[in-house]
């Protein structure tokens, strides 16, 4: 009942609720650009499975704390620099993030000018696997946060449970409108480009704060939501029909002539 009359605690559920629904779009973007991978009639069971997944993998690492926390402890020393579980973690996530999107941006660019599809499908199985590596990594980084700023797990819990509802609710919205805007799509890829270059500086205990990697990301999606009302209005202009003008008459008489009188018989 503390949680229902406390002020501090409803700004902190808050809080954290924010920012797992902004730690959640990034998987929610990563996870819609590999089920896009599949045919059309699996995309919306893969997302659906990815972001369940998502929902478990964070339940469960909140669900055992104490090895979060005992993830911090140096596990062995290379050059002076100590390397903890949740470092090796970090640094593995990170390179696949920045390897696959990287991989995903070569095969939209060059897939076409080798005689291939951009767009190959692949195997239901492969893009779960995909998925569920992601959802560790991104999992990791949100229970962290969680742990950071609130003690009640209760808290903690609720905050993840709402914010994997609203992903699941906005994942169908959020993938067509990537797979719907190329240029969104590597905008995308883009920022996961960035997140992995971040969770790999994190790694080696290099913080960057997450003002300074969701600063620009917000930035950039103000300034491609300008270019799309752009690119809309443009269209919407261009598919007007032609109307044509009424034409006028140069000298035309202001008024009709008056009629003449009728002269007075006698």
């Amino acid at each position: 009942m503390e949680f229902l009359t406390s002020p501090e605690l409803w700004i902190a559920f808050a809080t954290l609720l924010l920012l797992e629904i902004v730690l959640g779009i990034d998987n929610v973007v990563f996870i819609s650009i590999l089920s896009g991978r599949l045919p059309e009639h699996q995309q919306a069971r893969a997302r659906t499975i990815g972001i369940s997944l998502a929902l478990i993998t964070r339940l469960l690492l909140l669900a055992s704390l104490s090895w979060i926390i005992g993830l911090t402890a140096p596990l062995f020393t290379v050059l002076g620099q100590e390397i903890s579980g949740r470092d090796l973690i970090l640094l593995l996530g990170g390179l696949f993030l920045v390897g696959k999107a990287t991989y995903e941006i070569h095969e939209h660019l060059e897939g076409a000018d080798h005689g291939r599809s951009t767009k190959k499908t692949v195997s239901f199985g492969v893009v779960i696997a995909q998925i569920l590596v992601l959802d560790v990594v991104f999992s990791l980084d949100s229970v962290i946060t969680a742990v950071g700023m609130v003690d009640e797990l209760a808290i903690m819990v609720a905050a993840v449970v709402i914010a994997m509802i609203i992903m699941l609710v906005s994942a169908g919205a959020v993938s067509n409108f990537v797979n719907q805007h190329p240029t969104v799509k590597m905008l995308a890829l883009s920022f996961l480009l960035l997140i992995g270059a971040s969770l790999i500086a994190e790694s080696f205990d290099q913080h960057i704060p997450k003002g300074y990697v969701y600063g620009p990301i917000a930035f950039s999606i103000f300034v491609e939501f300008l270019n799309l009302r752009v690119r809309a209005r443009q269209r919407r202009q261009e598919a007007k029909p032609v109307q044509l003008h009424p034409t006028y008459v140069k000298n035309a008489p202001a008024r009709p002539a008056p009629e003449p009188e009728a002269t007075p018989t006698a």
